[in-house]
């Protein structure tokens, strides 16, 4: 009863009816990610709204568009015409492993200087003077 409820009212939860009636409809399964994520396009060329071909994404837990992994990425934005699964996508040397976006939990990115990271924050070097109202 708890899913039926979740599935019904929460959108950021993987996926809802309405998703999961468009995809029995119109969907193609195109492949899943290696974090479970699954990727679908529409059945028809072309979207008479949008005019090019339909594509989403069914995330396997909590929505985060930040987890879609860098082939899948190209292929969901229209960059490439072929999904990671048809094989030609090759990783560049310089592209790391995905990292999810950290932002507001305790990996989030804090520069030096940042009240909230750890340690004292550094003294002015004297490249500042502060403003005093005048006469």
């Amino acid at each position: 009863m708890k899913s039926f409820f979740l599935k019904f009212f929460t959108w950021w939860n993987s996926q809802t009816f309405g998703t999961q009636f468009t995809i029995w409809r119109v969907g193609v399964f195109v492949g899943e990610d290696e974090f479970g994520n699954k990727y679908y396009r529409s059945r028809f060329d072309k979207d008479p709204a949008l005019g090019h071909e339909r594509r989403w994404v069914v995330y396997n837990g909590y929505a985060d568009a930040s987890a879609i992994p860098p082939g899948w990425y190209g292929w969901m934005h229209h960059r490439v015409a072929e999904p990671p699964t048809a094989g030609s996508y090759q990783p560049r040397p310089w592209q790391q492993p995905h990292k999810p976006n950290g932002t507001g939990t305790a990996e989030a990115y804090r520069p030096p200087g940042s009240t909230l990271a750890a340690g004292r924050r550094p003294k002015a070097t004297g490249d500042y003077q502060a403003w005093t109202p005048g006469p």
